[in-house]
């Protein structure tokens, strides 16, 4: 969709993705034994709603390179701790190596569409932004 189309950040296909897996995510840690409630699982309702949110936030603050920038950076961040979730959810023996593969694979786009939502708007704002402060290894 064209950048001008864009009147949301619902209208923006990072955004429909993370958000398609909050329930998805919130039915999976249910089955979890009771003791993970309020640790591995908690952590994983959590981290799966900050994508959205982060993203969300940040289109709203696109007009400021640098907090555009960053509030991408915790989208991408979030989707990464939630790859380490799944890792971990089936290190343990919570879920079966092909929920694993299929959350993770999900979690690995989403990651790498938070990068670059638009990339001709996302790169030339996140490079202006580089030379206000931003760490020059961010991946925008």
């Amino acid at each position: 969709m064209p950048d001008r189309e864009r009147r949301s950040y619902e209208d923006l296909d990072v955004f429909k993705r993370a958000f398609a897996m909050l329930k998805p995510v919130h039915d999976l840690v249910l089955t979890f034994p009771d003791y993970e409630r309020f640790d591995l699982a908690n952590q994983m309702r959590r981290a799966c709603k900050s994508i959205p949110t982060n993203i969300a936030e940040g289109y709203a603050r696109r007009r400021s390179p640098k907090e555009f920038c960053s509030f991408l950076a915790m989208a991408v961040g979030s989707a990464n701790e939630m790859e380490v979730h799944f890792r971990t959810a089936r290190e343990l023996r919570y879920i079966d190596d092909a929920t694993h593969d299929r959350f993770m694979k999900e979690y690995q786009t989403i990651g790498k569409a938070a990068e670059r939502p638009h990339p001709p708007l996302a790169l030339r704002r996140c490079r202006r932004a580089q030379g206000h402060g931003l760490d020059q290894k961010t991946p925008f």
